[in-house]
């Protein structure tokens, strides 16, 4: 089941994303909010084949912890699925990301049209440039930004250090952060085009106020929050998580 499932649902999300790639890369000069309105569109038929083609259902925790003003989402990133999933929480929102995801044909046309933050990873310093820039500006129309400071997908249980490009758009707009964690690398390998059904647990954490904080210690209050909330959501990735901490919401089905 779970190979016809997973073809059936990349053939049909294909099928999906080819006319609304077409659609946002023709509406390219028409005002953002249209845009968003159809990319939402797009987003919940997508959504829609993953929970009932798919099987795989998402539970959130901690939705009062997301205030009514923009924030930065420090986001765990195992997988594909956050980054639409997670529009679904927060919205109207952009993500960080590299820019030859922009040049993917069809989805990457649809990206390039919704003002999502792209960043040259290799160049450096002048990456962090880029993402206050952009950052600053998305931040002041009343966008959230989502960014996974991992930099890459990371399977459950391993561990890769914290960039600094979120912390340091966070120290230098003054602006709240809200640590996220997930467990969908369970269920949506990073690398794989098989996805079992079951259910993905979404923990938001409580805000962090970055006033008068440098961005090591921004990145540390989110990497800890992070890092402790995945050790209950998949403790058996983690041996030094407390045994009474599984969670059966995050069990995978087959």
């Amino acid at each position: 089941m779970i190979v016809l499932r997973s073809t059936l649902f990349w053939i049909m999300a294909s099928l999906l994303t080819i006319p609304y790639g077409f659609a946002l890369a023709g509406l390219s000069l028409v005002p953002l909010k249209i845009r968003y309105a159809v990319v939402a569109g797009w987003r919940r038929s997508f959504m829609f084949l993953v929970r009932y083609v798919l099987g795989v259902r998402m539970v959130v925790r901690g939705l009062e912890n997301v205030p009514d003003y923009p924030v930065i989402i420090f986001a765990k990133h195992q997988s594909a699925w956050e980054t639409v999933a997670l529009q679904e929480i927060f919205h109207p929102v952009v993500l960080v990301l590299k820019q030859e995801l922009l040049r993917i044909p069809f989805f990457g046309w649809g990206l390039a049209s919704l003002k999502m933050i792209s960043i040259d990873r290799n160049s450096g310093k002048e990456a962090l440039r880029q993402i206050v820039t952009q950052g600053r500006e998305r931040l002041g129309v009343g966008l959230n930004i989502i960014i996974f400071p991992e930099g890459t997908r990371v399977a459950p249980g391993e561990y890769r250090r914290y960039k600094p490009g979120a912390a340091y758009l966070a120290c230098k707009t003054g602006t709240q952060v809200l640590p996220l964690a997930h467990n969908a690398g369970e269920i949506w390998p990073r690398k794989a085009l098989l996805v079992r059904s079951g259910t993905i647990t979404v923990s938001i954490g409580p805000l962090i106020d970055t006033a008068g904080k440098r961005e090591a210690e921004i990145n540390h209050l989110a990497e800890t929050w992070i890092e402790g909330e995945m050790r209950q959501l998949s403790p058996r990735f983690y041996p030094d998580a407390a045994p009474e901490a599984a969670s059966p919401d995050a069990a995978p089905g087959r």
